[in-house]
């Protein structure tokens, strides 16, 4: 059994039983996002630092009891979690900061932090009888699902924008999964996944829809908090686009802290693209969120217009006292280099935004010294090449001849 109490629905505030809803609030329709109720002193009991330090399984289901699902699938066998926390050796310091981690969730199999949620998506398929999933993607929910559903030996269709980079694309190719590339924007295949899902009945993975998938997502500040030894980190800074990540690292702290595991709340920053940042521009101006026609940005991972769960992502922000900021494309490309010739973390341009983020916030004295401060790299570069091709690197093409290399040192290459 599952310490699951009840569903609340975020806009009019009704709690159901979890087999009254599948995804949505019945009374408020799409718009009514259902966030997932635990019983905290239940947790309390069975979940402590001892069973932790004696728990042998290094992966995200080492947290099973803060999860919605009874159990791991015995079919999906990828690791997926505990991706390594690393303590920056150069960036940090050359932005005067003392403290300062890289959560590389590029590690995950798929190489994107959507891994976590896949996994909840298949283990709540599994729990209900389904066998056929679908998901709308900018590309790495939809590479992320189609990959552990080859896993798990179930089938997806994915809908992705046909401009989805190549990386993801050949991803969803290579798992095998039914792949519709939508002539249109994310918001459209988001759309016609939804009707797709109600004509012929599959389990729908969509953030924002679903609600157990902030619940996967939530996986990444539990093991920030574990590998911190349960000291809270003072700031973490995560990219932005339907807003399911900075929820779900808002779920994780705060089932943490609801059970004693932790005794402060980190601030949590959100970073959004300049062209498509309607939920950083809510929480800057306090104004009730517009969505977007035609977002742009090279940070395709975080281009939503219509952010699916901005009602919760918004009240996280404000909730833990943080704040939000954007970034430029010109920014986000930089970051890419600087992180990789700092850390030697490959980054794709949406997880860039938040190096990028770090650097601004680090300039303007928003970030101080002693501010312990995680940066969520939520996805791998290779993923996004082209993109990646774009950072100013060095490079000469010269003859399979030894002078040429000599002559090249000696000239300062």
């Amino acid at each position: 059994m599952t310490s699951v109490l009840r569903l609340k629905c975020m806009k009019c505030g009704t709690e159901y039983d979890p087999g009254e809803s599948r995804y949505v609030c019945p009374k408020c329709g799409n718009d009514g996002i259902l966030e997932v109720l635990y019983d905290y002193d239940r947790i309390r009991r069975n979940f402590t630092r001892r069973t932790l330090q004696n728990d042998p399984e290094f992966s995200m289901w080492r947290y099973l009891a803060l999860l919605p699902v009874e159990r791991r699938p015995t079919s999906l066998t990828l690791q997926i979690g505990w991706t390594p926390l690393y303590a920056s050796q150069r960036v940090g310091p050359a932005l005067g900061l003392d403290h300062v981690w890289f959560k590389d969730d590029g590690r995950n199999p798929t190489a994107s932090l959507k891994d976590r949620a896949s996994a909840i998506a298949i283990a709540k398929a599994a729990e209900l009888g389904e066998h056929v999933l679908t998901a709308a993607t900018t590309g790495n929910a939809g590479s992320s699902l189609a990959g552990l559903a080859a896993n798990a030996g179930v089938e997806a269709y994915i809908f992705a924008p046909a401009s989805a980079p190549a990386g993801k694309i050949a991803q969803l190719r290579v798992f095998g999964s039914h792949l519709f590339l939508v002539d249109g924007n994310y918001d459209q295949a988001f759309d016609l996944c939804m009707e797709a899902t109600e004509q012929f009945g599959w389990y729908n993975r969509n953030t924002a829809f679903n609600p157990y998938m902030v619940e996967g997502k939530k996986t990444v500040a539990l093991e920030i908090a574990e590998q911190l030894a349960f000291e809270a980190p003072d700031k973490v800074i995560v990219p932005v686009g339907d807003g399911c990540i900075i929820s779900g690292a808002a779920k994780g702290f705060r089932d943490l802290l609801a059970i004693g595991l932790i005794d402060h709340m980190p601030e949590l920053i959100a970073v959004q693209a300049e062209g498509c940042a309607p939920i950083a521009e809510a929480v800057i101006s306090g104004k009730p969120i517009t969505y977007l026609e035609d977002p742009t940005s090279c940070a395709d991972s975080i281009v939503a217009g219509i952010p699916r769960n901005h009602l919760m992502a918004v009240r996280d922000i404000r909730a833990s006292a943080g704040l939000a900021v954007t970034v430029s494309d010109d920014e986000i490309i930089d970051a890419i280099g600087f992180l990789g010739r700092n850390e030697g973390i490959f980054a794709e341009p949406a997880a860039a935004a938040s190096v990028a983020a770090l650097r601004k916030l680090a300039d303007s004295g928003d970030l101080h010294k002693d501010d312990r401060t995680v940066v969520l790299i939520t996805g791998n570069g290779l993923k996004d090449v082209q993109n990646a091709l774009k950072v100013n690197g060095t490079a000469m093409t010269i003859p399979p001849r030894i002078d040429a290399v000599e002559r090249a040192i000696a000239e300062g290459f």
